[in-house]
């Protein structure tokens, strides 16, 4: 067992040798402000009308335990100071400690001052007294002249050390009055921001890590091997391997990461589903009917994350019944974290779920689903129960925890141990519209954490699901014939996961259509559409004709006599003819309410205006065409964003740089917060805007690629775009002279053509190793910015996405295709599900249709990828979680779509995505033709006549559109 830090504070001791700790003064403003808010606002309910809030911090301690005293010192100082007394009163913070401590607070007291009006008073302990002194001088600055004061402290925590003692004693002497201002501390610490919500979110990131990386492999290599492992022990290497995050593949600093609490690992039907438990001496038991619960607690800057799982090994009828209840018990509770709703709204949806599924279950739920998680593994006051009224805001972060207590296997069952219990829990933010579970890639689905131990292959396989792990892209055939016994099983097991994926999808989806607002007619604003701030800007040629500004983006018009300027984005249309006497018409239309501007309230609008020039018909044919090309350029522009300015690294830092870079789309290093392409035109691409980064080393292409896919399109010269390559080819296209090939000397290759080959490998090399060297660098320097993500060539297909076909590529996170223009780049996380088109034996090829989650972007097709590929994309979409379906011809899917989104109740009621099923639709079909019989070949002409009036339709109303 580790030693545990004080409080899990994994760093060293303020004032301690070779300390450079700095207290972060911008932090220690901002929180200052909100606990003063807060105590004004809430002084009744919550922090009993206290006049002085009273926090004393015991002495340092190995004892692992959560303090509220020390969550507020590390929520506002960023660091716990012990054996270190504070004072809030209404204009003044006071602080008694030592000398070191009081050099560290030194920072703060001036901004203290300047922003808050607040002074900070240092009152300094001298090394072995007992602070009396100091002590009364801070109990006549909470008296302020006043007979009778009420102080605030925290009940809970006793005095500890000789400070704190003499403390408490003198306090109680000095004939104050006392509150309890727990609930007010656990109300601010409740909703988390930004900071905070990283640091959990790391935390929760080591957390699935070390279950997934360490306790799930080795678990499974004990029960392969049979051998005997005590539960201390498997507690002992998980703890070294939150301690060591490198051991779970995780990069984060080992002096920011701690224990949440020793792992628990549980079986041989001794259970405890308290947060207290612990692992005791026993070996693991994995007999048949055994179960095997596991509970990893992890904290990076002292927030804290928790995950457990509950694995079956050669599960029982009522073992993964109840299992399958709890796990919709435990989504339900989820998915019911909504701001505004109450705590026991969360726990009674979970216990619906059980009166539902499984009444006789409901006595062995446990009475909690959980509670609040942060600075403290569990936050006071936001227990999820029956009786909570509490009420959910966005930013607070839950350990959802729910379990069955003591079930009883059957009298026929296998399992030795007739108790068992099961336990799930996981790390959840509550957001403003569904709640994100931090711990989600650690599987808990029925088929990932069931064990049989007759078919350990099979098992391997799931337990060690994921992209990374899957090498499907080989001879599908072979893989068939040579153990088709096996491959049997993979496909029955592959099955029940999609009819569970199947199950949550369609939930899911209900779900985000009930809530889906869209569908709003927002109106554009003239409010921001301004050409000349002031009349004195206006330009007055001395001739009375239509000009155009390009810089201002104006169009000057003459009327009456004046040049009146209009922003081209009023210009709704513009147009010139000529007619019989040769006169020339200039038609301006302009965007009026009722088009695509709201009503401004009693101004005048100009809806069309006529200009005619009997002269000169160039200048008419000039200006028209000016406009024209400026309404162009502004529409280009209008759905870019505005952002922040790249950051120069100055004297900073070197900026990281990568030379002889061509860049795509065409046109005629890496800083503080982006990235510069330097050229005549420099492009910046900053790291906030950036959504997936790759880097693709030149293996059969001739291109060494760094691509960056944006949130916001940027403008590339005079293009507007969503992805940005800066690329190097590795070797120069040559055309032989002589047929193509190589010439051969009468004895061999030549050697000069030898040498250039190698040349060429060299090359090659030696680029992709500049470009991983400036990603890995990149990544390094700023690692909560950006990471690249890098292609699996061993997972690649090829198809047809534009015109042509290519390769494309999964990564970790997208589907990708960054070789030809258009690219590919598709987020998995976007997909809501993917259907794979014109499946039927005797094809050499299919399509994919993927159909993301939000149902007005048109559904990508990719076309023409070869059946020798088809079982590979199978397994690769299993083993990432995304539903798929099959079908023999091409579906339509903007009416698809369009009736889903139009009736979604509709779409629950028959069955979600099943009409999709291929195999549910041929039963029903069989169906069919066993009750109708023959149907005469009338039937089908009027169908297809049906069908080229709706494609006449819809080409009509495309020619319309355009």
């Amino acid at each position: 067992m580790a030693e545990y830090s004080r409080n899990g504070d994994a760093q060293a001791a303020p004032g301690g040798p070779g300390h450079s700790y700095a207290i972060d003064v911008t932090n220690f403003i901002l929180r200052t402000r909100a606990l003063y808010v807060h105590w004004n606002e809430h002084s009744a309910s919550l922090w009993g009308s206290a006049d002085a809030l009273a926090v004393a911090t015991p002495p340092a301690s190995n004892d692992l335990r959560y303090l509220k005293s020390s969550a507020l010192h590390i929520w506002l100082l960023g660091y716990e100071f012990p054996d270190t007394i504070m004072v809030f009163i209404s204009k003044q913070i006071h602080f008694l400690c030592s000398k070191k401590r009081a050099t560290l607070l030194e920072v703060v007291k001036q901004p203290a001052h300047d922003e808050l009006g607040i002074d900070v008073v240092l009152h300094v302990k001298a090394k072995g007294d007992d602070g009396t002194g100091q002590m009364d001088a801070v109990f006549r600055a909470i008296r302020d002249g006043k007979e009778s004061q009420v102080v605030g402290h925290i009940a809970r925590e006793a005095p500890e050390g000789k400070l704190l003692e003499t403390w408490t004693e003198r306090l109680k002497n000095a004939k104050f009055q006392f509150v309890d201002i727990t609930a007010g501390f656990s109300d601010i610490f409740a909703a988390k921001d930004g900071t905070e919500i990283l640091n959990v979110k790391k935390a929760s990131y080591l957390a699935y890590s070390v279950m997934k990386n360490v306790v799930v492999p080795k678990l499974d290599k004990v029960i392969d091997e049979e051998k005997d492992v005590t539960h201390s022990l498997l507690m002992g290497l998980t703890e070294k391997a939150i301690l060591d995050p490198t051991k779970a593949g995780v990069k984060l600093k080992p002096e920011c990461v701690d224990i949440c609490y020793p792992p628990i690992f549980q079986s041989g039907g001794k259970f405890d589903l308290k947060p207290s438990a612990v692992s005791n001496d026993d070996l693991l038991t994995y007999d048949a009917g055994g179960i095997i619960i596991c509970g990893v607690g992890a904290r990076y800057n002292s927030y804290c994350s928790n995950v457990a799982r509950t694995y079956l090994i050669d599960a029982t009828n009522l073992q993964s019944k109840a299992y399958e209840v709890l796990l919709k018990a435990h989504e339900a509770a989820i998915n019911a974290m909504r701001p505004g709703r109450k705590l026991s709204t969360v726990y009674q949806a979970a216990l619906s779920v059980v009166e539902k599924e499984a009444p006789e279950l409901v006595d062995k739920l446990t009475k909690s689903a959980g509670t609040g998680i942060g600075l403290e593994f569990r936050e006071s006051g936001l227990n999820i129960n029956a009786k909570n009224d509490k009420v959910l805001r966005p930013q607070m972060s839950f350990n959802v925890s729910l379990g069955f207590q003591n079930l009883e296997c059957e009298t026929e069952s296998r399992s030795k141990k007739k108790k068992f219990s099961l336990f799930l829990a996981d790390t959840v933010i509550v957001n403003d519209q569904d709640p994100e579970i931090f711990t989600a890639k650690c599987s808990k689905l029925g088929i990932d954490v069931t064990y049989d131990k007759d078919e350990k292959p099979r098992k391997k396989a799931r337990m060690a699901s994921g992209p990374e792990t899957c090498s499907y892209f080989i001879n599908k055939t072979s893989l068939r014939s040579h153990n088709h016994a096996v491959w049997k099983d993979e496909l029955q097991l592959r099955t029940q996961h999609q009819a569970e994926l199947a199950r949550l999808k369609n939930e899911e989806t209900v779900r985000r259509l009930a809530g889906d607002s869209s569908g709003s007619n927002a109106k554009t604003s003239t409010d921001s559409v301004v050409a000349y701030k002031n009349v004195r800007d206006v330009p007055q040629p001395q001739d009375l004709m239509i000009q155009v500004d390009q810089k201002k983006e104006a169009v000057l018009l003459p009327i009456y006599g004046s040049m009146v300027p209009f922003h081209v984005s009023t210009i709704r249309r513009v147009s010139n003819q000529q007619d019989s006497d040769r006169n020339n018409y200039i038609r301006i239309i302009f965007n009026v309410p009722g088009t695509t501007l709201k009503n401004q309230g009693g101004a005048i609008y100009l809806k069309e205006v006529s200009f005619r020039s009997k002269k000169d018909s160039k200048h008419s044919s000039e200006v028209v065409q000016e406009i024209k090309t400026l309404r162009r350029q502004l529409n280009a522009r209008a759905t870019l964003v505005n952002q922040e300015k790249l950051q120069l690294a100055g004297n900073k830092f070197r900026p990281i740089r990568l030379s002889g870079l061509w860049i795509r789309p065409q046109f005629s290093g890496a800083h503080a917060n982006g990235f510069r392409y330097s050229s005549t035109r420099p492009v910046d691409v900053l790291f906030a805007n950036i959504k997936h980064a790759f880097f693709q080393p030149a293996e059969k292409d001739m291109l060494t690629i760094l691509h960056f896919h944006l949130h916001n399109h940027i403008m590339v010269g005079n293009k507007k775009t969503k992805d940005v390559q800066f690329y190097v080819e590795v070797m120069d296209v040559v055309q032989s002279l002589h047929g193509g090939r190589r010439r051969s000397s009468a004895y061999g290759y030549d050697p000069d053509e030898i040498e250039e080959e190698q040349r060429e490998r060299d090359r090659k090399n030696q680029i992709n190793m500049d470009f991983n060297h400036f990603a890995t660098r990149v990544s390094a320097t700023w690692q909560r910015r950006l990471e690249f993500d890098q292609p699996l060539r061993e997972l690649s297909f090829s198809g047809v996405t534009d015109k042509a076909t290519v390769f494309i590529i999964p990564t970790s996170s997208c589907l990708v295709m960054l070789t030809e223009t258009p690219f590919l780049v598709v987020s998995l996380s976007e997909i809501e599900i993917v259907n794979l088109e014109r499946v039927e034996f005797g094809n050499k090829n299919f399509d994919m249709a993927i159909v993301f989650k939000d149902f007005k972007k048109d559904v990508l097709k990719i076309n023409a990828i070869p059946t020798s590929s088809l079982e590979g994309i199978k397994k690769w979409l299993d083993a990432i979680d995304i539903k798929y379906y099959e079908s023999k011809v091409n579906l339509s899917w903007r009416p698809i779509l369009k009736k889903i989104t139009d009736d979604p109740q509709g779409f629950r009621d028959d069955g979600g995505w099943d009409f999709l099923n291929m195999d549910i639709r041929a039963d029903s079909e069989s169906d069919e033709e066993s009750d109708q019989g023959y149907e005469p070949p009338d039937a089908e002409e009027d169908e297809s006549d049906s069908e080229d009036e709706d494609s006449e339709t819809e080409s009509e109303e495309e020619e319309e559109e355009s």
